[in-house]
This record gives structure tokens, sequence and C-alpha cells, in this order.
């Protein structure tokens, strides 16, 4: 038997107003302070407890419970990919408007509406019961996460070590387990600069550059039964110098993109490349090049240097794991029918449980086709229906 829904006509308005607050503050990566302060200021204003903004800007709010238990996290990002043709949107990228049950903007998928379902639900979770729960409800608006998966987040794990993890990602309302992994690696040949008009005085790099992509193309991918094979694709390519003007360009690079599975690290998805590279050097005199991951840096929005290493591991749980299992119930009691799925794309779970081993799983409104579009929306029905689950998923684990 399905329970009652705890939205009421009442609590729907108020969460389609905290979504359309969010959905107007502008926070593509790195620049999420309004949305922090905001984010810091509505969940006073819901209740919660205990509100912190660490060195990252991550803004973590948590209530306790009257009785002792474990800790529930639920993860939902702050920032956004920037907007870059807003001419082109029909409705205004930060208007928030609702037309026809759907709320326009950037964020509205990608995710400020589970941000916005997340809070209100743990305030009327912990309302509702006047606090006689077990453990502690968190919600983790977090920073960064659409260059740096799950970075920012460790000093989320740090600070409050969850028990279980619910990121908010898109699901289109069913649950997922797992996702695959993401790493970033660089290829580099490096040749002799010469004029083009005597090139046998110069060794050119992009020729290497160009078999070497040939043969890197012919690597095979692991596979895995639920999260599928791991892909290895070209995504961009420079030489220097650039341009080439009656030049032999003498260094060439070539960035690729890599999918993970379960279990690779970053040593066995780079032996491949590394082993090619020996082949083709082996093969051909003269022949210099080299792989590795990309690491990276960028500012915060307090200032605080973000530094990482683009390889944020792959993680899958059983599909009979007890938090996938207390999930599904949670949410069958609110009148949802979840499958059980995966993430196709890398979300902070790459932390929480690819790295730390949190069990973990995914819940949340829209879909993720959806998410870095113009005119992204979330429709107004699985906003509510997410804050429903998020509460029944709340009162199920700390009962």
């Amino acid at each position: 038997m399905s329970q009652v829904s705890p939205l009421n006509e009442q609590r729907k308005s108020k969460l389609v107003q905290l979504c359309r607050r969010l959905v107007r503050i502008p926070s593509p990566s790195g620049q999420e302070g309004e949305m922090a302060r905001t984010v810091r200021d509505l969940a006073a204003e819901l209740g919660y407890q205990q509100i912190d903004i660490d060195a990252f800007g991550n803004v973590v709010a948590c209530i306790s419970g009257n009785r002792p238990g474990r800790t529930l996290l639920l993860d939902a990002h702050m920032d956004t990919v920037p907007v870059t043709d807003e001419d082109e949107w029909e409705y205004s990228p930060f208007g928030g408007e609702v037309v026809s049950g759907r709320l326009y903007g950037r964020g509205s998928s990608d995710m400020k509406g589970a941000l916005a379902a997340m809070l209100l639900a743990g305030a009327m979770f912990s309302r509702d019961t006047n606090g006689e729960f077990c453990g502690e409800i968190c919600v983790a608006a977090t920073v960064m996460e659409e260059v740096f998966e799950g970075v920012a987040a460790r000093s989320v794990v740090q600070a409050i070590e969850p028990d279980w993890v619910v990121i908010g990602e898109s699901t289109g309302l069913d649950v997922s387990r797992g996702q695959r992994g993401r790493a970033e690696i660089v290829v580099e040949t490096e040749g002799k600069a010469a004029h083009s008009s005597s090139p046998e005085a110069g060794h050119n790099a992009v020729y290497d550059m160009a078999e070497l992509i040939g043969r890197i193309r012919q690597l095979p991918c692991p596979e895995d039964p639920v999260l599928g094979r791991g892909i290895l694709e070209l995504t961009d390519i420079i030489s220097r110098p650039y341009p080439g003007a009656s030049v032999i360009p003498h260094t060439c690079r070539a960035t690729f993109d890599r999918r993970l599975l379960v279990g690779e690290t970053p040593e066995s998805a780079l032996a491949p490349l590394l082993q090619t590279i020996d082949r083709l050097a082996s093969e051909r005199p003269g022949v210099s090049a080299s792989a590795r991951h990309v690491r990276a840096a960028s500012d915060c929005w307090t200032g605080h240097k973000i530094e990482a290493v683009r390889f944020f591991p792959a993680w899958l749980f059983d599909s009979d794991h007890p938090l996938v299992v207390q999930t599904q119930r949670a949410l069958r009691k609110v009148g949802l029918q979840p499958s059980v799925s995966h993430y196709s794309f890398c979300t902070n779970g790459s932390r929480y449980a690819g790295i730390e081993g949190v069990p973990t799983v995914g819940f949340g409104p829209s879909r993720e086709e959806v998410a870095h579009t113009t005119d992204e929306y979330l429709l107004l029905d699985e906003l509510y229906s997410s804050c429903s689950g998020y509460y029944s998923i709340i009162k199920t684990l700390t009962e």
C-alpha cells in the first residue's frame, strides 16, 4: 500500500519557489558564491541545525534526530555548465519561468531541482517527526562537479563520514547503482622543427601522432556485463607551433577521453597506450612519445585552489545490496515504480563510492539528455515526485 504523499499543495508551492530561486542565480563552476550563500540561508530558514561552508565552498547542512544512528548524505552539486548561447533560448536561462508544467532555466535539471527537493524533504521530515528519528540527515550542495567530479566532495566525506549517500543526478526517477568512471589522458609526440621547404631536416611530430592514433583506435577496451564497454575516444589534437606557417611541427598533443569500468586504476588505464608507444618506438627509430593522465587546477569561489589528476573511478553495487533494495522499497511507498539501472556519465559518486567505498545510489528527477541543453527544463511532476521520494528514503533509512 502506498503511503500518503508528504507533499500538500502548500509544500508543492514552496518547493517550486525554492527551485526557482536557485535557478535564478547563475552558478557556473568556480562562481558558485552567491548560490552557496543562498543555500546556506535557505537551509537556516528551513530549520537545519548545523550549516557549514568549507574551504572549497561546499555547503553542508545537517539535522540530527533525537536517537543515535547513522548518517545519511543527500548530494547535489550547485555548479552548472556556462550559458554560451543565451540568444538561442526561448526562455531566459536565469528566469526560472514555469510554463505548461515545466520549470525552465540553466541548472533546473542538472541539478538545482534535486537540491531544492532534498533540502525541503529533510526539513519536512524533521518537522513532521518532531526530530524523533535515528541518526543524522545531511544535504551537501557541492561545487566544481562539472569539471572535477568528486574532488571537492572529499571534504564533505571527511567532515561528516556518511554511512549512505544518495546522489540527486538525473535518473528519470529510477535508481542508479553505479556508473562508469572517467579519465583524461594526453599523448604527446616530440619531433624536430624545420622549414617546410626542407622537411628532411626536421622530424614531423604530427606524422608520428597520426600513426599512434591509428594504433590506439585499434586497442580493445574492457567490458562489464552491467556498465557496458569502456571507451577511449580522441577529443582534441593540436600541434606546435600553431599556426605553423612554413614550419614543420615539433610537438603534437592529443587528448583522449577514457570511460572507465570498475577496478581500473590510473596505471591499468594508461598501460595499453604506453605499450603502444613502446612498440612504435622500437619499430621506428626517432619516434619520441609519451602518455600521461592530465593534472588540472582551478580556483574555487572561495579562492581555495582545487587540484587533481583527472581520474574519476567507476563504481557499482549489486542489485541486492541493502541500500539499493531499501531505496526501491522507499520509493514504492510513495507510488513510484523505479527500475534499477546505472549512470552513463560521471558523478560525485566517484568519490563517495569509487574511492571511499560508501554505499551509494542515485535517484533524481529529469533525464540526462536534458542537462546542458538550450532551454533546459524540469517537469514539475518529477520535481514533486523526487521530493516525495527523498522524504521516503530518509524515513526508511532513519527508522
